[in-house]
């Protein structure tokens, strides 16, 4: 069976667009993509996403048009008595679509965030859920 679930634009280390907070659109900014298990089982899917350092209150996920995005921006605090001489990235921002499969229910969408990893579980719609045909005998 199909996973139901594509992902669309890859965008580690690209810079690129994203929407910010006030509705404007943030142009030149780096991402990182962040790495993603997609389980499907018969009631639908459920994707974990790798996000260290992120708060519930730095994390953005909306579904529109069938497509799921998921944009977060990590907290990672370095202790006072330390100094960083070098550093890859400074505050790393997440950012990562997917195109929804029609199979799947998007009003239902359930998320979870805890030790760094996000849960998403999107079951499929009524539709896309197997019936079990009962046989009678004559």
């Amino acid at each position: 069976m199909n996973t139901d679930l594509q992902n669309t634009k890859a965008t580690v280390g690209q810079k690129g667009s994203a929407p910010a907070k006030n509705g404007a659109t943030r142009y030149n900014e780096t991402f990182l993509t962040p790495p993603v298990d997609v389980v499907e089982d018969a009631g639908g899917i459920t994707l974990y996403a790798d996000l260290p350092g992120v708060d519930r209150d730095r994390l953005r996920l909306q579904v529109e048009a069938g497509t799921l995005t998921i944009e977060a921006e990590a907290d990672l605090q370095v202790p006072p008595e330390l100094l960083a001489s070098h550093t890859e990235v400074g505050q790393p921002r997440f950012r990562r679509v997917f195109t929804l499969s029609k199979e799947l229910d998007t009003e239902k969408v359930s998320a979870e965030l805890a030790q760094g990893v996000l849960t998403l579980r999107i079951p499929k719609a009524a539709h896309a859920q197997p019936k079990r045909i009962e046989v009678r005998v004559a």
